[in-house]
């Protein structure tokens, strides 16, 4: 029997009839499957951008917690700190590891300073010192989302050398306030006691951070109970701070207030250009003297008790900060008015005085720095500079400062200084002031 084999004709039409409805059933399946992939690809990426866009907000709040906590153990954790003026490090050696020490969300740090001073014999130390020149600890913590809690505990400094626990800077950060209206790092809010935003100097006068030992004649720097804003758009930076006036920590004895702020900018890294003001307000003379220090002294009144029950101080000042690749270069200029409302003499006061700083890096870790300030006032006041407690009770028209330093930096945290500062004025009834040059050896350290 034969088997009658199909048309060859007949398979091939049926084939090709069959291909299209075969080709569009895949393709709708291939399609869906790719659709679906599509899909999920797409939620992937979006969950994926939205992890970066986390990471990159989290990024930009550590740098700028970072930053915070550097000026911070620079000490002021001050404004312009944040955003700032940011104050570098005079390193050029690459910074190393943090040595802070973290307890969940406490950081504690410190800094300090050993050394050995000798002056003339109506400086601070004619009889050849070794020292602890300064000791401070520092406690930084997250409070809530963007609020930090920030205090530095003074143990001993040059100023308040009796080793008895001393509060330094104790406040509560609202970091970012601006972002509430989608604006960054506008407007910060501090509250508590802090540094008076006034210039540039007090940014860099602990001995880790500053290339020099001694500071400028004026070295003007305060410590006082308040509030302040403080913030940057772009290459402005700003700060104002409303404060109590006296000594920290005491009661007022006048209902008037120190207002001090600063604006600040900074048009390219190497240039940065400042103009402070303040006013200390009011003080009684019960209050006997103001929080802000000038010329290692604070203003206090002229006028004896029975004639004068009010003192003030009006300040302003101009800075002006140059960095380049080996070295900086800096100065500041200002003017203080002094009055009291004494009844038996005429005790006004204009004063002038003015600073330049200089720094080299010989090497990665060797550097000379040079330093020359003066004070000028006409009339007289107490200045006490490097000289000894005899100064409080005498009136000096003209002193300046010549500070030669040479400085080895063994890392970031660790710096050894030698200075030889030469010191001269003149009193308002002749008398020079010429025993008060001084030698130092210091060895500042952080961690």
């Amino acid at each position: 029997m034969r088997i009658k084999l199909p048309n060859h004709a007949l398979v091939f039409g049926l084939a090709v009839s069959l291909v299209p409805t075969l080709a569009v059933g895949v393709r709708a399946d291939e399609t869906t499957d790719i659709k679906e992939q599509l899909r999920q690809l797409q939620e992937q990426n979006n969950q994926l951008q939205q992890q970066l866009l986390k990471q990159q907000q989290l990024i930009e709040n550590l740098t700028h917690r970072l930053s915070d906590m550097e000026g911070a153990s620079q000490k002021h954790g001050e404004e312009i700190g944040t955003l700032k003026t940011e104050v570098e490090k005079p390193s050029t050696v690459p910074a190393e590891t943090s040595k802070a020490f973290s307890v969940g969300k406490v950081i504690l740090s410190g800094e300090g300073a050993v050394g050995f001073f000798e002056s003339g014999n109506k400086g601070q130390f004619p009889n050849a010192d070794f020292r602890v020149d300064e000791a401070r600890l520092f406690v930084d913590a997250q409070v809530w989302n963007d609020v930090y809690f920030f205090a530095g505990i003074d143990i001993t400094t040059r100023e308040f050398s009796s080793q008895d626990l001393r509060l330094n800077e104790l406040y509560v950060d609202f970091e970012n306030v601006s972002k509430l209206w989608n604006v960054e790092r506008l407007l910060n809010i501090r509250a508590g006691q802090f540094f008076t935003p006034f210039g540039e100097e007090y940014q860099q006068r602990y001995a880790i951070d500053d290339p020099l030992i001694s500071h400028s004649l004026s070295d003007i720097w305060g410590v006082d109970d308040g509030i302040e804003a403080y913030g940057a758009l772009g290459q402005f930076d700003y700060a104002l701070a409303v404060q109590n006036g006296g000594m920290p920590g005491s009661t007022s004895f006048h209902a008037d207030k120190s207002v001090a702020g600063r604006l600040g900018y900074t048009p390219a890294k190497w240039l940065r250009l400042s103009a402070s003001a303040m006013r200390t307000g009011n003080l009684s003379t019960s209050d006997k003297v103001t929080a802000l220090w000038f010329g290692n002294g604070l203003f206090f009144p002229l006028g004896l008790p029975a004639t004068t029950t009010t003192f003030h101080a009006d300040l302003v000042e101009s800075d002006v900060q140059l960095k380049y690749s080996r070295g900086e270069l800096k100065g500041a200029g200002g003017y203080v008015h002094f009055d009291d409302n004494n009844t038996a003499a005429d005790d006004e006061r204009d004063m002038y005085y003015y600073y330049v700083e200089g720094r080299y890096d010989i090497t990665k870790k060797l550097y000379g720095a040079v330093e020359f300030s003066q004070i000028i006032i006409p009339n007289g006041y107490p200045i006490i500079g490097q000289g000894s407690s005899i100064y409080f009770g005498l009136l000096t028209k003209d002193i300046w400062r010549l500070s030669l330093d040479i400085g080895y930096r063994f890392g970031d945290q660790l710096v050894l200084k030698a200075e030889y500062s030469i010191e001269r004025g003149k009193e308002v009834n002749g008398e020079a002031r010429d025993h008060e040059d001084q030698i130092a050896l210091q060895l500042a350290f952080g961690f």
